[in-house]
């Protein structure tokens, strides 16, 4: 071997040892055990073939390329072969990741990850440059302004769509069941994320909107039914949970959340390789809805936390979810700091469902399928003969029917089909519009049944 493959090789040892003893420190700072015996397991083989690689990268690659860089691209390629999530976090995104679950970034608001070496779209945040310029989840992102994004990292992606706020970037999107890559100018800002939002739809019935899952989610949740209740007399005859788009989050979050509406059993189970990642949360007494009932809104930007609170509640009986088969992200990123300025975020569990399901590559089949429609109210709906516009029709012996002037049928200006409040509604949004039919729906049968 030559000399400089026997440093190489040097190197390469020494990378692997400090990859130990990095995994050493933060599994104590997490207080997890580690096995014993744990440096004796190198792959020797794979050390050599790796240093070979090193060195042959060093003697002929175009151009100078420090040892530190190309340890941290193998890093990266160790993290990146494993799954779509794990990832290695230099304090950039460190930072950046800290910031998305707190509540406050800057860029476009889009949740994004990787597909056949392209951007694809899981989903647009609420109230964002990305909704309102009409980004789908789904969207797969082939160019940034002239820059394509074939052979990037997602990293190196998200650096470009970030920037400071009022600078522009033009997005060439690929759009299933449009022929023509589309392109698409956003105006970057500074990104706040407010993750619930409310509001009354009709009298007693309430609608929560949950964009992502943040640290304090839970809480800001409990804080809008109160608040919703008070606008509804003190009480609600039922509830629509919005959880369309939402790309996941913080495990906890969805945890919480799912307790505010389960007074007992279990919500969600996590397993792994090691014992560390055998979780179970259950639910706390009290049900902040007293059973009232709820519609889940699900569609295929709904991933990760979403999807275990749309598990939950569909599995303890306590919901109906309604809408599109969800995305599939079942499996649970634990963040790993291995310096003051670099992280590991790994998957290490699975996540199942109070029932034993695993939603990984399968996600949450809904209660009530529901098609992505859009309705166009009629300008004049046509109305339909009754008894009672027959000239000569018998009278109702309750004195309730009307005399018929004639046999032809109302003018819709004087006969409204439909309230108009109601046909808004469906125009505006088909999906919440049936939520809470199927709400009225089930109160009619509570009631009848009592």
């Amino acid at each position: 071997m030559s000399k400089l493959l026997k440093a190489s090789a040097l190197i390469a040892v020494g990378f692997f040892c400090a990859l130990l003893v990095l995994r050493d420190g933060a599994h104590a700072e997490r207080s997890d055990p580690v096995p014993a015996g744990a440096t004796m397991d190198l792959p020797v083989q794979e050390l050599r073939l790796f240093s070979e690689v090193l060195g042959i990268i060093r003697q002929n690659y175009v151009e100078p390329v420090s040892d530190g860089d190309l340890l941290k691209s193998a890093i990266r390629g160790m993290l990146a072969g494993l799954d779509p999530h794990s990832a290695y976090l230099e304090q950039e995104e460190f930072q950046e990741l800290k910031e998305g679950t707190s509540g406050e970034f800057g860029g476009l608001g889009i949740e994004v990850g990787m597909e056949d070496g392209f951007v694809k779209v899981v989903s647009p945040i609420d109230d964002t440059p990305a909704q309102k310029a009409g980004i789908l989840a789904g969207d797969l992102i082939i160019r940034l302004d002239d820059t394509a994004v074939k052979g990037l990292s997602l990293n190196e992606a998200v650096k470009l769509m970030r920037g400071a706020p009022g600078t522009d970037i033009t997005l060439t999107i690929v759009r299933e069941g449009q022929e023509r890559p589309l392109q698409i100018k956003l105006t970057r800002a500074v990104i706040k994320v407010n993750s619930v939002r409310s509001r009354s739809l009709d009298p007693g019935y309430g609608y929560l909107r949950v964009s992502q899952f943040q640290v304090n989610t839970g809480r800001k949740l409990r804080d809008a039914v109160t608040e919703l209740k008070e606008k509804n007399g003190g009480a609600l005859k039922g509830l629509v949970l919005d959880l369309r788009n939402n790309p996941g989050g913080v495990l906890t979050a969805a945890v919480s959340v799912s307790d505010a509406f389960i007074s007992d059993g279990l919500i969600v189970y996590t397993e792994g390789r090691g014992p560390e990642a055998a979780q179970k949360f259950s639910a706390t007494s009290g049900d902040i809805l007293e059973g009232v009932p709820i519609v889940v809104l699900v569609n295929a930007g709904s991933a990760s936390a979403s999807e275990i609170v749309a598990g939950a509640l569909q599995d303890n009986g306590r919901a109906i979810i309604m809408g599109e088969k969800t995305f599939g992200k079942g499996s649970v990123q634990t963040i790993l700091p291995i310096s003051e300025s670099a992280a590991l975020k790994l998957t290490t569990a699975r996540y199942f469902t109070p029932k034993g399901r695993s939603i990984q590559a399968e996600g949450i089949e809904p209660d009530v399928p529901l098609e992505r429609v859009q309705l166009t109210a009629l300008e004049q709906p046509f109305q339909p003969l009754g008894e009672r516009d027959l000239a000569r029709h018998l009278d109702n012996p309750n004195g309730k029917a009307k005399p018929a002037t004639s046999a032809a049928p109302k003018a819709a200006a004087d006969q409204p089909a439909t309230d108009t409040k109601e046909v808004s509604l469906a125009k505006a949004d088909f999906g919440v519009h049936e939520a809470l039919n199927l709400l009225k729906a089930l109160n009619i049968v509570q009631s009848r049944a009592k």
